[in-house]
């Protein structure tokens, strides 16, 4: 029985497949991982959902930015941007049963008995453990309610920017997704940042990547999980943070960590290599 861990896919659905067929995935032993971002980008969004959906109990997967920018599109909240290549998606005649299969997925998912933790983007430096479950629990919820057009609505925007327990509503809601699926960079007292995408040594002071700020679950012995920083290419983080998006829809590669040994299976992308990964 393996653990298996897989960073962004972007619809890369052919490397997906061969990724795990290098690794002998066996969804009746084995459990897979996704760090979110199932879709968009690359070419093969459906296909990826179809998969993944299909594997039932065996998938463990959190909601990435693009997996709620795509809610968003199909909700009529957003603009179908053409460099997503979501239309055959949206146009799919099962796209119904896998976006509602889509929203009803978690932005959290830890194991205590094998201290792991995972989310799109990573854990606010300003949240224990106990806090990120609880407000991943609150988008959730409103995810899968009648409301979440509302959420859906409400869910763009880089303010509020600073943890309290004292927020409320949808800009508690507004946080906590931005916390979970788009933070790159913090400010030292743990304030988000939504603005910079650079490299970690080219990020003017005093940003700092958020895993390089004192972390409550860390300092608890979990090991965080995340995906969302192609241009980390899965490099430069402290002990037990494993960023594991590099790129493949960028022309980059699909990279899988197996967690009992911690070896690395990656798949070269089929993609033609693109500037600026995001």
């Amino acid at each position: 029985m393996s653990t298996l861990l897989i960073g962004d896919v972007h619809g890369c659905y052919e490397e997906l497949r061969a990724l795990l067929a290098q690794a002998d995935f066996n969804p009746s032993r084995d459990t897979l991982w996704l760090t979110g971002d199932l879709v968009a980008r690359g070419p093969d969004s459906a296909d990826v959902l179809r998969y993944v959906s299909s594997l039932g109990d065996s998938v463990r997967l959190v909601l990435g930015n693009h997996d709620l920018h795509l809610l968003a599109v199909y909700a009529g909240i957003s603009r179908n941007k053409p460099k997503d290549k979501i239309t055959p998606l949206m146009e799919a005649p099962d796209a119904d049963r896998l976006i509602n299969w889509l929203r009803r997925q978690p932005l959290l998912q830890v194991d205590d008995e094998k201290k792991l933790v995972m989310s799109h983007a990573g854990i606010s430096p300003q949240w224990d453990l106990a806090t990120a479950k609880m407000c991943a629990r609150e988008v959730e919820a409103m995810l899968s309610s009648d409301s979440y057009p509302l959420f859906l609505d409400a869910m763009y925007g880089d303010m509020p920017n600073n943890w309290s327990p004292e927020l409320t509503g949808l800009a508690r809601l507004r946080f906590s997704t931005n916390s979970l699926t788009r933070m790159r960079y913090c400010f030292p007292g743990g304030e988000l940042d939504m603005i910079c995408k650079d490299a970690p040594d080219a990020a003017p002071a005093p940003l700092r990547p958020w895993f390089e700020l004192d972390s409550p679950v860390v300092n608890a012995g979990y090991s965080i999980i995340f995906g969302h920083w192609a241009s980390l290419e899965g490099k430069g983080t402290p002990e037990h943070i494993y960023p594991l998006d590099t790129g493949c829809c960028w022309g980059g590669n699909l990279t899988l960590l197996r967690w009992e040994d911690k070896r690395i299976f990656t798949q070269p992308s089929r993609q033609a290599p693109k500037d600026g990964m995001i």
